[in-house]
């Protein structure tokens, strides 16, 4: 009878925590959608470069918004409350995109639509995270970053698919609206899983996250309870610690400029324009649609890859590594488009190109920012992590058409320069985290 228990408890678990890593899913998909639309919604709205980037950065500027925003709201209303509120913009942006009647109406549609990437970015992890067990809670998570590359192949997909139709003029429409239904089945998801039991006793509602814990399949949960309202007690007390101060100079450091590299990289403009740099290179719609997908299951293999060596080869092996790859693939494709042949080549270079991402920065990331603050600080360290990484994913994702307008070549030559310069600080500015505890970290980095 004990097992039999046990198995139904664990089945909740397992739903709260995909349903939380579903807002991962939905993520990526929305992100990356944007692709295959952008060569129509040029057309229709006759968009200039300027406008264009705008069109595709009003999310990422909703996505800031909505990540600076959320940890407060989550913490008032509960990360399962607010992440049903997200669901609920996903759907409204996915029907707003699609029945679009203007310009300045789709530019509505996507900003809302990036204060749900924005917030679920953000409330999703943690909610799996103070629900999952102690012995679980990395590989869980971690789940969360697998899906955002799943939504992105599945973008990718589903554009090639409805291309297939040949709707013509509307086919834009049905390319972004078709987010819809998975945003109307994580909402309705959302209300089949429990509170997080972390959550509950800040409420100090304790009997409630006894009984989460319990649903959880927590072979102890009064043990478990009691560390949950230690570490809040411990976090209260911090509350008031500056984060801006001398000694938070090298994590502010490391924060920042991972999370600014991460997009200087190139990654998600790649991944926005991704029809686009086809286009450009000569390749036709369909072909480059289907060479689309291609890449993002590069991605999304690579993606896998990396979760099984970032322990063991290292945190900054890792970066050094696809720095190199990174900027050798970038060089490449700005070969390419600067002798105008090989065009052939290009496919395999973007998915070379995304395969270094995928193991080096796309996985070192989000661990990186999180292991160099102290307990004290760190979930005000991931937030500016988080919002430079944000805001120059912005900042690119609007100059790339103006960047490629004169030839497609410059961004790549930008991008693989900035590689360069990643390298060189990485060597020489970044230490290595792996196998080194917390505490041994903060003496190096000469905070305590």
């Amino acid at each position: 009878m004990e097992h039999r228990a046990t198995l139904k408890m664990n089945r909740y678990l397992f739903k709260g925590t995909a349903v939380g890593a579903l807002g991962g899913l939905l993520f990526g998909f929305d992100t990356a959608v944007i692709a295959g639309t952008t060569h129509q919604l040029t057309r229709v709205y006759a968009l200039v470069p300027w406008q264009l980037g705008l069109t595709v950065a009003i999310a990422l500027i909703g996505t800031v918004i909505g990540a600076m925003s959320a940890g407060a709201i989550g913490q008032k209303f509960g990360g399962r409350d607010t992440l049903r509120a997200m669901a609920v913009l996903y759907v409204v942006s996915a029907l707003g995109s699609g029945l679009a009647w203007s310009w300045h109406a789709l530019l509505a549609a996507r900003l809302v639509g990036g204060l749900g990437i924005g917030g679920s970015s953000v409330l999703g992890p943690v909610y799996i995270a103070e629900l999952a067990p102690a012995r679980w809670r990395g590989r869980m998570v971690g789940m969360f970053q697998v899906n955002i590359v799943i939504g992105i192949l599945f973008a990718y997909f589903s554009n090639f698919a409805i291309a297939q139709f040949h709707l013509g003029a509307t086919e834009w429409r049905w390319q972004l609206g078709i987010a819809s239904l998975p945003a109307e089945l994580f909402l309705i998801m959302l209300f089949g899983i429990p509170r997080s039991s972390r959550w509950l006793v800040t409420q100090d509602r304790i009997d409630e996250a006894r009984q989460v814990l319990e649903l959880m399949g927590s072979p102890n949960s009064w043990a478990e309870l009691k560390e949950i309202v230690d570490s809040i007690h411990t976090e209260r007390a911090h509350r008031s610690e500056p984060l801006f101060s001398w000694k938070y100079r090298k994590p502010i450091f490391l924060a920042t400029t991972i999370g600014m590299f991460n997009q200087l990289s190139g990654i998600n403009a790649i991944l926005y324009y991704l029809n686009d740099i086809f286009a450009a290179a000569g390749f036709g719609r369909v072909s480059g649609d289907l060479q689309a997908v291609a890449i993002g299951a590069t991605n999304l293999v690579a993606t896998l890859l990396a979760i099984t060596v970032i322990d063991k080869l290292g945190r900054k092996r890792l970066l050094l590594f696809g720095s190199v790859g990174t900027a050798v693939c970038l060089a490449g494709v700005a070969y390419v488009f600067f002798v105008n042949s090989h065009q052939a080549l290009l496919v395999w270079l973007l998915m070379a190109y995304i395969a270094f991402f995928a193991v080096s920065q796309g996985a070192v990331i989000w661990v990186y920012i999180n292991e160099v603050f102290p307990t004290k600080v760190r979930s005000k360290g991931q937030s500016l992590g988080s919002s430079s990484h944000w805001i120059m994913n912005a900042v690119i994702a609007y100059s790339f058409p103006l960047l490629a307008k004169s030839s497609g070549a410059y961004p790549f030559v930008f991008f693989a320069s900035m590689m360069v310069l990643q390298f060189v600080v990485v060597l020489f500015a970044y230490p290595e985290t792996k196998w080194v505890s917390l505490e041994q970290l903060q003496l190096q980095l000469g905070i305590e």
